[in-house]
């Protein structure tokens, strides 16, 4: 990052796209290096699980219509409704697989990420055998946060559908005889246009608090509480990058569902071409995603004129690679202060 610190503030929508580009480009070796063994098999569980999940919801289909034209009762139905709950069952343990390994390649490519832009912004000597050696120790701190998030995500839908459940059937009361219209445009205007305000909100207060994670020494709540003090005044901003990328990325998975995993038409040739690109489109946007994450906390500090001291955020660093161990200049002012005394 050539920018000064103060000139980060007014950074714009188009000026954090480019300055995301430019850290790219500038240090394109380390993370191809990450790219290639972090984000890549992101990417791939991304897209695998698509294609896999429909083959078994195919295979669950066939077994339901052959059980629709089987006599309930009979050996023949009950050895049927056996295998559908036994493909079900499976189904399951792909799903709960796949969001395991969904979750610790994600954490994993965040962590390379923001640890290297960090390096990088603090002028440190950084490779890719040191990333990877860090990488687990800043993968915990991220867990933690993360897990605060699901937690809040979790008690924020659970109290949004209980609001939705308790205004849909009280529209319904006073209507009398009931009138759907006037419960859905309630529940539209009313609850889900600031649910999904909230939502968004939440979602980039994680974000942001994923990289305070890494920069800084704290984690879990406490980074979340700092993301929100940050966020102010770029709220907007971030929102609407947030909301680009989320509509961005979905609409990568719609297209490659559409068609490489149901474009039979399009011959076999033309899927697997089809898939390539769409595996590695989603690749690199992941990346740039995960740059831009981290340029948007730099760019909350300069706006809050909390420009970081390379020293401090490189002794901090350092941590990562001894571990546990106090730097020696910890050492040395414990030594001055008994000598003073």
């Amino acid at each position: 990052m050539d920018r000064e610190p103060e000139e980060l503030q007014f950074m714009g929508l188009f000026g954090i796209y480019k300055e995301a580009y430019k850290i790219t480009v500038a240090w394109r070796k380390i993370f191809s290096q990450i790219t290639l063994s972090l984000i890549l098999p992101l990417s791939f569980i991304y897209l695998a699980q698509i294609q896999i999940s429909e083959l078994i919801l195919a295979k669950i289909d066939d077994s339901q219509e052959v059980e629709a034209h089987a006599t309930r009762g009979t050996s023949n139905f009950n050895r049927i409704h056996a295998h559908i709950v036994s493909e079900w069952i499976s189904f399951g343990i792909f799903k709960a697989i796949y969001l395991l390994f969904l979750l610790i390649f994600s954490l994993l490519s965040t962590s390379a990420v923001v640890y290297t832009i960090a390096c990088i912004y603090t002028s440190k000597d950084i490779t890719f055998k040191k990333v990877i050696s860090v990488v687990p120790k800043v993968w915990k701190r991220l867990m933690v946060t993360f897990l605060w998030n699901f937690f809040i995500m979790i008690l924020y839908i659970f109290l949004a559908f209980l609001l939705m459940t308790s205004v849909f059937i009280l529209t319904l009361g006073r209507d009398g005889e009931g009138s759907w219209v006037n419960a859905f445009w309630v529940l539209l205007i009313i609850i889900f246009i600031p649910y999904f305000i909230g939502f968004v909100y939440i979602n980039v207060v994680w974000q942001l608090a994923s990289v305070v994670s890494v920069m800084e020494e704290i984690y879990g709540i406490k980074a979340m509480i700092k993301s929100v003090n940050l966020i102010k005044g770029k709220i907007l901003i971030s929102s609407f990058i947030f909301t680009k990328l989320q509509i961005s990325f979905t609409a990568i998975l719609i297209v490659f569902k559409i068609l490489v995993v149901h474009g039979e038409s399009l011959g076999m040739v033309r899927r697997v071409s089809l898939g390539i690109f769409f595996f590695l489109l989603l690749t690199i946007f992941i990346h740039f995603a995960l740059v831009i994450q981290t340029v948007i906390y730099f760019v909350c500090k300069s706006y809050h004129h909390q420009n970081i001291d390379k020293s401090d955020l490189a002794e901090h660093l350092e941590v990562y690679n001894l571990g546990d161990y106090v730097p020696l200049m910890r050492d040395k002012d414990v030594q001055l202060e008994q000598f003073h005394v």
